[in-house]
């Protein structure tokens, strides 16, 4: 063979030691298996998928509407900006759950305290029976306004009937939040007291 002849490239590079490649693998798994754990823990376990309590609908703003309210006066789109709004909707006949809802409503504005300013509540009556006064006494503060040709109620999104939900709007006029029929008060209050701490939307 040629003494000049170039070695072979096998020949030319040393072959790497086992202890290298022992640390190479090494390496390689402490980048590697936090990672994998991590998405095996979130796999096996997820995390929730959200903090609220109530369903979160795509929000929509509100059309303008004027509604009338029980006082004589009216009640239109301006007088939602710049508060949360509590809505429920129920007939004039305003049975036990209707009442219910009237209470749940009050408490959880009560409950933001300082913040409580910051909250309102609705009440949309169907139907053109009378309303007990003794209902409108009991829950003074509520605006209680006539849902008329249903044209504000469509945009109240529903699966299944809008008796016995809760809504919430944010202060811009967007639909926001939908409570359940027998909501939790202490989830929906819980909500609130997220929102008005993160938002300052006057």
């Amino acid at each position: 063979m040629n003494p000049e002849q170039p070695a072979s490239s096998a020949e030319a590079q040393p072959q790497p030691k086992p202890r290298s490649r022992l640390t190479l693998w090494i390496l390689l798994a402490v980048c590697v298996l936090p990672f994998a754990a991590s998405t095996a823990l979130y796999l096996l376990a997820p995390p929730k998928a959200r903090m609220n309590y109530g369903e979160l609908i795509e929000p929509h703003p509100l059309s303008e509407f004027t509604l009338p309210r029980l006082d004589g006066q009216r009640v239109g789109l301006a007088d939602f900006k710049g508060k949360w709004t509590l809505i429920q909707v129920d007939g004039a006949e305003c049975g036990n759950p209707c009442r219910d809802k009237l209470y749940k409503m009050r408490q959880v504005r009560l409950a933001q305290g300082k913040n409580m300013d910051r909250v309102q509540r609705m009440w949309l009556v169907t139907g053109d029976g009378p309303v007990d006064p003794l209902v409108q006494q009991a829950f003074e503060g509520t605006i209680m306004a006539r849902a008329g040709d249903g044209r504000f109620l469509r945009q109240l999104p529903v699966s299944a009937g809008q008796d016995g939900h809760i809504w919430l709007i944010d202060p811009l006029g967007n639909v926001m939040l939908r409570y359940p029929p027998q909501a939790d008060p202490v989830g929906i209050k819980n909500d609130l007291v997220r929102l008005l701490k993160v938002s300052r939307i006057d």
